[in-house]
């Protein structure tokens, strides 16, 4: 079957100017063609956009597919079986919101990824890490402090996350998430809001570890990102060879930007999961230490997506949701990065930026032919009005590889 999407005002991924209405032509999941003219095929199921904007599908490019709770040590906790089930239904309410890619950033693995080409379960595209790691004491050690070990093992191993300390169990466990197919590798290189015991400014591993799991990582051609909120620790990263600096919440320095950029580190702002625990009505599994971390962070976020933008930092955009009620955030990242850049900006960033930061450039994010057909038609303009992407009647069609998920028109 081949598709058209007629009359339509097509944002690319990359350009600003949708110029006249345009034709595209969808075939065998890909996008055959971008045309000025009509074109006549026979037989064609025509999608007439009536000038609507016609956009590539959004990415998130820090999604948590096994997050039905802010109990992050719960979540770690719960049998895989029910898990996935939980993972099913977050991963089909986001493609429901027209991201039709994702890049889990902790528990994701190959089971899911497999679910989804079987189409036993529904969901956009999944790049998936396995188990972040953590040193101990990390962000990825999710035990609290009362906890203490009565034999002579030690380290956490969750369904999330797992700890490793020194350069040959980083080694071993960067190598057992790559046999089993992550597409990334999750560090924890600095303390984070929803671990029981580091604070926010710690940094985490050694850089010889570090070292290791880039080296690791770019035998297999992926590479490593990093949670990261400190100005420090993203100078690190910069030096490091780490791809993406996930947060980046406390950049401040232009030095440190420059360094970002001249590495060509990404980084991935979420501002969702801010706006998120500071509303009272869901923040409220926070214990009080918990909440202090994140009131420490104060709005200094915007004020590091502003350094990095004015510095030639590549930004992804992120959302790093977690809890049911927290979810439907999601599409709201957009409007929150719009409140310091502009939407072409924020617009490149949830689809060819991201792409590239998947190592997916060429392929997704992008209304070219050779591209995924992942696409949506969009029922206002989303260069004067980012906020209504978090109203998903607004997106009449949504089509991921070349299927329909949805099409109201």
């Amino acid at each position: 079957m081949i598709t058209v999407f007629s009359d339509a005002l097509v944002f690319d991924g990359h350009s600003e100017e949708v110029g006249e209405p345009r034709h595209v032509v969808v075939e065998d999941g890909q996008i055959r063609e971008v045309a000025s003219i009509p074109p006549r095929i026979a037989n064609a199921l025509e999608v007439k956009c009536g000038r609507r904007h016609l956009m590539p599908g959004l990415i998130d490019a820090h999604f948590h597919a096994c997050s039905p709770s802010w109990d992050v040590g719960a979540c770690g906790r719960l049998p895989p079986s029910l898990m996935a089930c939980h993972a099913g239904r977050i991963l089909s309410d986001a493609l429901d919101r027209g991201f039709t890619t994702v890049r889990d950033a902790a528990g994701a693995d190959w089971g899911l990824y497999r679910a989804l080409e079987l189409k036993l379960i529904r969901g956009p595209r999944l790049r998936y890490p396995g188990r972040a790691l953590s040193q101990t004491g990390g962000h990825g050690d999710l035990r609290p402090k009362d906890e203490t070990a009565l034999c002579g093992c030690h380290g956490y191993l969750g369904l999330l996350s797992r700890t490793v300390d020194g350069v040959d169990e980083m080694r071993r466990a960067v190598r057992e998430e790559l046999r089993q197919g992550a597409h990334q590798i999750k560090l924890f290189m600095s303390g984070g809001v929803l671990s029981p015991t580091d604070p926010f400014w710690m940094p985490q591993f050694s850089d010889a570890e570090i070292r290791v799991a880039v080296e690791e990582t770019a035998a297999r051609g992926v590479y490593v990102m990093a949670h990261c909120h400190t100005d420090d620790g993203a100078a690190r990263c910069a030096a490091l060879g780490i791809r993406s600096v996930e947060h980046g919440t406390l950049i401040e320095r232009d030095e440190t930007a420059r360094a970002l950029a001249a590495a060509g580190t990404f980084v991935v702002p979420t501002l969702s999961v801010g706006a998120a625990l500071n509303d009272p009505g869901e923040s409220r599994m926070l214990s009080e230490y918990m909440a202090e971390k994140n009131r420490a962070m104060g709005d200094r976020e915007l004020r590091a997506i502003e350094v990095c933008r004015r510095n030639g930092v590549k930004l992804g955009l992120g959302t790093d949701l977690f809890d049911y009620a927290s979810h439907p955030r999601q599409s709201g990242e957009l409007a929150l990065r719009g409140r310091v850049e502009k939407p072409i900006d924020v617009l490149r960033s949830a689809t060819s930026v991201n792409a590239e930061l998947l190592q997916l450039e060429g392929k997704l994010g992008l209304i070219a032919a050779g591209a995924h057909a992942d696409l949506l038609v969009l029922d206002f303009d989303p260069f004067a009005d980012l906020s209504q992407f978090q109203h998903p009647q607004r997106i009449p069609v949504v089509m991921q590889g070349g299927q329909f998920v949805r099409n109201a028109l």
